[in-house]
């Protein structure tokens, strides 16, 4: 980063919170429940609002029977995250609800287990202004809780990941994924230990990634689940950056941090706003947010498309190029060609293939099988047969067996297994296979499947997809 594109605090709350913040706007965004309100209003996605208790009064007469199993509760004007509580029953469903209130428990997004005794505890100390901003009597509102996307499984083992995006003159000019760790008790905050991961403008790709806690670092992968963090694709992209825009023109903030969660049913949604934004989003992106600032103050944006379509422009990095030199690995699209390799390693065929990172192993067509000169194999598999009324233990030790038999009569046969449908039991045969994928040479176990009324005759999986980032949207 250059010195002179970094943005300072003082230099954030002279040049473009004080100009471009106004009073009422500022208050707005600091009242999580007047947020959810305007949003209700304006049409914007935000989790559905269960219930509010402004006193004790209103805690006292609040049927908490009539909560869902699952849930938040929030303090109305909290700073940092603190005081929230992210709640889910800890037994099933049936038994939880049958349970009288005083008699129930709850798991945090920490892992610890709360009682009802400690829930009404944590809702007094709400009212009491433990968590406000100025330690004022407060609000606490519970809404619903958000269930994890699963495009982020393996990127966080608790809590939700969220996108704080920072948005000036209706254009978003940078943004940034907010990942829980253990250290941080599955909340999405940097200062207790979360990730922040840079992500690219243009395409939603997470590139560079730093965490503060327990020193400020540049990391490549996530310290609980040892993912790679670099080369991964926010769904809904565009969507969210219009959905940034749309609320800051809602607000009236004209500099403002939103912050969005994917959730896996509702789609992405916006927790709350922030006029006075963090500024460790830069270090995420090793990049200043004061350059991108000065590019963009001034211009006329007449729509959320034009200013998604400048952010893009003018902030849309080659990103490719970047994840590949963070993560030393090759950066592949959803369809590629594979050449197969003779025991030599020349070329003697190629196809198209699927890139799958939803299959656990590679497979190829019996028909490409066949033109690589594995007929003979497949001819030798249709001589055996299973009995149709086996179990699966009873037919996975068959097809063990039948795996050690073939291979003692063709090295090329590695495994055999079966597969279980309405015409039966079928063997499908593991064979050792070579091919080369973007310029690197695999060595692999790839199952003869039927895929003849399939576009792609190769499916790989990602047992062969350790050395390459998959970007569905590169052609």
């Amino acid at each position: 980063m250059i010195r002179s594109d970094i943005l300072g605090m003082n230099e954030r709350n002279l040049s473009f919170v004080r100009p471009y913040n106004k009073k009422n706007a500022t208050k707005l965004a600091d009242n999580k429940l007047a947020t959810k309100e305007l949003l209700a209003k304006t049409g914007i996605p935000t989790p559905k609002l269960y219930g509010v208790i402004r006193s004790v009064k209103d805690w006292g007469e609040f049927d908490g029977k009539k909560l869902p199993a699952n849930f938040v509760i929030k303090p109305n004007r909290g700073f940092g995250g603190e005081g929230i509580l992210i709640l889910r029953r800890s037994v099933k469903k049936e038994k939880f609800l049958k349970l009288p209130l005083g008699k129930r428990e709850w798991v945090t997004g920490g892992g610890d287990i709360l009682t009802y005794d400690q829930l009404q505890s944590h809702i007094l100390d709400i009212l009491d202004g433990s968590f406000s901003l100025q330690g004022l009597s407060d609000t606490a509102f519970i809404e619903r809780r958000l269930t994890t996307h699963p495009i982020f499984k393996g990127y966080t083992k608790k809590g939700i990941p969220d996108i704080r995006i920072i948005v000036f003159n209706k254009v978003p000019v940078m943004a940034m994924l907010r990942l829980p760790t253990e250290r941080s008790r599955g909340r999405a905050n940097i200062a207790q230990g979360a990730l922040g991961v840079g992500l690219d403008i243009d395409s939603g790709l997470t590139t560079t990634a730093m965490m503060k806690i327990p020193r400020r670092r540049m990391i490549e992968r996530h310290p609980d689940t040892g993912q790679e963090l670099a080369g991964l694709e926010i769904p809904d992209w565009d969507r969210i950056l219009e959905m940034s825009i749309e609320v800051q023109i809602a607000s009236g903030l004209g500099f403002l941090g939103v912050d969005i969660a994917i959730d896996k049913r509702h789609g992405p949604e916006i927790l709350e706003l922030n006029a006075r934004s963090g500024l460790d989003i830069q270090v995420a992106n090793l990049e200043g947010l004061a350059a991108r600032l000065k590019r963009v103050k001034g211009l006329k944006v007449k729509s959320v498309e034009r200013g998604v379509r400048i952010a893009k422009d003018l902030f849309g990095g080659d990103v490719e190029r970047r994840v590949e030199e963070v993560s030393k690995r090759e950066v592949i699209g959803s369809v590629e060609k594979v050449q197969f390799l003779d025991k030599e390693g020349q070329k003697k065929a190629e196809a198209l293939a699927k890139i799958d990172t939803g299959a656990d192993s590679t497979s190829i067509d019996q028909s490409l099988a066949r033109k690589l000169g594995y007929g003979d194999i497949l001819d030798l598999m249709e001589t055996y047969e299973l009995d149709p009324n086996l179990t699966d233990r009873e037919a996975e030790r068959e097809a063990r067996n039948l795996a050690d038999k073939l291979g003692q009569k063709d090295k090329r046969i590695v495994k055999v297994t079966y597969v279980r449908s309405a015409h039966g039991l079928t063997l499908r045969p593991y064979i050792k296979l070579r091919f080369n994928l973007s310029g690197i040479k695999i060595y692999s176990r790839v199952n003869i499947t039927e895929r003849g009324l399939l576009k792609y005759k190769m499916i790989v999986g990602k047992r062969d997809l350790k050395k390459f980032l998959v970007d569905i949207g590169k052609r």
